[in-house]
């Protein structure tokens, strides 16, 4: 006994001797710089083109900033004395369209996000005969160019009175919405559990009320997604706001155009208004960046 106790104590250092320290593992969204040659060059190559796509960013900021002085000679040069007098400029030319354009994206994005989601909601989760096909046709209506439906558009809204006002414009983008917003959320809603449903529908909830309490405080994901589609594609429009809107009623992409003279061409306000333009749509996709890229992955796995 006294043998084996020796033999068993001597042995416990070797054993722990021979285990080896284990190394921290890296998480997979860890951030640190390359250890290869390959990974070097891809960032290189990355860092490169990030400063080409913001070099145009910087040429419009400063030949914003150069004011009455003109701006500079080389594209590349900072004016020497910066001013803001440009920006005072546009934005008495452009708040009433800003405004404008603020009007109609808000209740325009909403509305029609809150249709695509119904949509997505019953084709995803109560199919019915011909579903499929009026989801196929509903998916039609996003290939549809903007020219092919201009005159037709024009004619309805000024049936019901609607033509040059700000909620015949509003109206226009809500329809025109539905169909992106619908493929949206049903692709989302596909990677919701039905066993979800169930349980509603056990506890007593019809359809309409499984879709407010329980499908909407799911669905924030796909409402940044479709949000952030639906506001970027409204506050850019042009063409739309040129042709059916009033001048009262245009928004800021129509009046930004109109500052491009007919003989002259004030550069500084022109770019400083491409600026305040701009600025909504990047802000959004600052803020909310982070959620539309987990959006767009939400549902790509059941």
């Amino acid at each position: 006994m006294a043998v084996d106790t020796l033999q068993a104590k001597t042995s416990l250092p070797a054993e722990r001797g021979s285990r080896k320290t284990p190394r921290a593992v890296r998480k997979p969204g860890g951030r640190g710089l390359p250890k290869s040659p390959g990974g070097w060059v891809v960032l290189g190559i990355c860092v490169i083109a990030t400063l080409g796509m913001l070099v145009p960013v910087y040429v419009i900021i400063a030949t914003a900033l150069s004011g009455s002085n003109g701006a500079p000679n080389f594209f590349l040069a900072f004016p020497d004395a910066p001013s803001l007098e440009a920006f005072k400029g546009a934005w008495t030319k452009l708040h009433g369209s800003l405004a404008n354009s603020l009007q109609i994206t808000i209740p325009a994005a909403l509305i029609s996000c809150l249709l695509g989601s119904l949509n997505g909601y019953l084709l995803s989760k109560f199919p019915f005969r011909g579903s499929n096909a009026l989801f196929t046709v509903l998916l039609v209506g996003m290939f549809i160019p903007f020219q092919a439906v201009i005159i037709p558009v024009f004619q309805f809204l000024n049936l019901v009175n609607l033509q040059g006002s700000l909620v015949g414009l509003i109206l226009v983008h809500i329809i025109y919405g539905i169909p992106i917003t619908t493929l949206i959320f049903r692709n989302y809603y596909e990677g919701i559990p039905n066993a979800i449903i169930e349980a509603a529908a056990i506890d007593g909830a019809g359809i309409w009320k499984t879709f407010t309490k329980v499908m909407l405080p799911l669905s924030i994901p796909g409402f940044v997604v479709a949000g952030i589609f639906q506001c970027t594609n409204i506050w850019n429009d042009f063409l739309f706001g040129f042709i059916l809107a009033s001048p009262a009623a245009w928004p800021a992409t129509v009046t930004l155009n109109n500052l491009i003279g007919t003989t002259t061409v004030d550069y500084p306000e022109l770019m400083a208004g491409a600026v305040l333009v701009a600025a909504p749509t990047v802000l959004l996709y600052l803020v909310l960046g982070k959620f539309f890229v987990s959006g767009l992955t939400a549902g790509a796995v059941k």
